[in-house]
């Protein structure tokens, strides 16, 4: 069985270290480009979207002038461990209204109904809730009660409503963290490792995959809508 957690104030160090490391060990499905594991740029991207991940977190106390909520599922046999977590903004002027950042399970725990409890249990304080999601699991979220409603990028933007909202839903700037003297040195480090090809050939790679999943979001939706 899972016990679910609802936060909107700051959390101990052990969940935030356990939910950092279900980002990086799930960063392919956590990434709206899905990167995969075998692309150099990997761990450049395991450390980056963990930081975004850490800065929301922290914003959980409130200093950053952004609203954030948190949805964290344990496990009843082990109830200090963290089997998943669903990290939402709620929208500043609509109080029926969140978008989902974040969301991740653990492997072992998948096909136990997590993800469905957590994201019903958000739903339950926002009744009009959206996430953005790749073609593959448009049907999963469809049975919990999202429908699509577009695209974002290379994702289906999906909604428990027709519609988006119309209010405002703060959000941090995280195009920092691309630029930090961080993913300079993972990247100056994995240069020097692979040489200048590997790693423009690992950006390519990328920026195709990018392109890829964007037109299959499209031509999914656009197939749907005729």
């Amino acid at each position: 069985m899972t016990t679910l957690t609802h936060f909107n104030t700051p959390i101990s160090e052990p969940i935030n270290a356990q939910i950092l490391q279900l980002v990086v060990d799930h960063l392919s499905e956590i990434s709206a480009m899905e990167i995969a594991p075998s692309n150099l740029l990997y761990s450049i991207y395991q450390y980056a979207i963990g930081f975004e991940v850490h800065l929301y977190l922290q914003a959980l106390d409130g200093t950053k002038g952004i609203a954030v909520e948190l949805m964290v599922a344990t496990d009843d046999q082990d109830p200090q461990k963290v089997t998943g977590f669903v990290l939402y903004l709620p929208v500043k002027d609509d109080p029926e209204a969140c978008g989902i950042a974040y969301m991740a399970e653990l492997s072992s725990h998948r096909h136990l109904g997590v993800m469905q409890a957590m994201l019903q249990a958000v739903t339950r304080r926002y009744p009009h809730t959206e996430l953005t999601c790749s073609v593959s699991k448009v049907a999963a979220f469809q049975a919990m009660g999202f429908q699509v409603i577009g695209t974002r990028g290379p994702q289906v933007l999906m909604n428990t409503r027709d519609h988006s909202t119309d209010g405002l839903m703060g959000v941090l700037d995280v195009a920092s963290v691309y630029q930090s003297t961080e993913v300079r040195q993972i990247h100056t480090y994995l240069l020097q490792r692979n040489g200048k090809k590997a790693m423009l050939d690992a950006e390519k790679k990328r920026d195709r995959q990018i392109d890829q999943l964007t037109a299959k979001a499209k031509a999914f939706v656009a197939q749907l809508n005729d």
